[in-house]
């Protein structure tokens, strides 16, 4: 595997082409919002559909479709290591799904950011005390479209140093432990446990919750 530097603008870079990617579709690929189409029109509670979304998108990017699908991402030109990028792609897009769900903009500057937070899992705590967001505060649409553009950009280099920091100083790296997923793209391995927590990061940022 060829060695690269990463740094938060080769990570930004790859976050913004999974993203765009994510949202505005890959030949072969459902977009994020055609995902969580398929998943809505199950029975049950909108967090029973985000829950099955998480549970199963990772067995079925397992699958030959999925990985033929995803040879359209690693093969186009992007200043960005190929296998960074897919992975990214793969957990943006289950992220921006789950944001679709809760009724969210996910054309949105301020949605596009709080996906890429979620990608901190459970870190995402001590990043939004680092930017000055509340803990503990329902982002619902209307704080979200006050998130500032100064605060867009301060959480936007929070996650840039803090997935520089999960990845490593290079690329050449066990992207299997890093973020969940690779099958045949890398040879990586599933990582359940971090696919869950980020997976209820996303759900508890963009599912409201039904009063009890």
């Amino acid at each position: 595997m060829t060695t690269v530097n990463l740094n938060k603008s080769i990570i930004m870079k790859a976050l913004d082409y999974g993203y765009d990617k994510a949202v505005n579709g890959l030949p072969g690929m459902e977009t994020a919002e055609e995902l969580a189409s398929s998943y809505m029109k199950n029975e049950g509670t909108l967090e029973d559909h985000a829950n099955d979304l998480v549970k199963w998108q990772i067995a079925k990017a397992g699958t030959s479709g999925f990985l033929t699908g995803l040879g359209g991402l690693i093969t186009l030109p992007v200043a960005v290591p190929a296998n960074i990028t897919s992975v990214l792609y793969v957990q943006v897009r289950m992220i921006a799904a789950i944001a679709t769900m809760g009724g969210h903009d996910i054309r949105s500057d301020q949605v596009r950011t709080l996906v890429y937070m979620c990608l901190c899992g459970s870190a995402i705590t001590d990043l939004l005390k680092d930017v000055g967001i509340q803990v503990g505060t329902k982002l619902t649409n209307a704080a979200i479209s006050k998130i500032s553009g100064a605060t867009i950009t301060k959480i936007n280099q929070a996650v840039g140093v803090r997935l520089v920091t999960k990845f490593g100083q290079t690329g050449a790296i066990n992207l299997g432990k890093a973020v969940p997923f690779l099958g045949g793209v890398i040879g990586g391995a599933v990582d359940a446990i971090a696919t869950k927590t980020i997976g209820k990061v996303a759900i508890n940022t963009f599912i409201e919750k039904p009063a009890q």
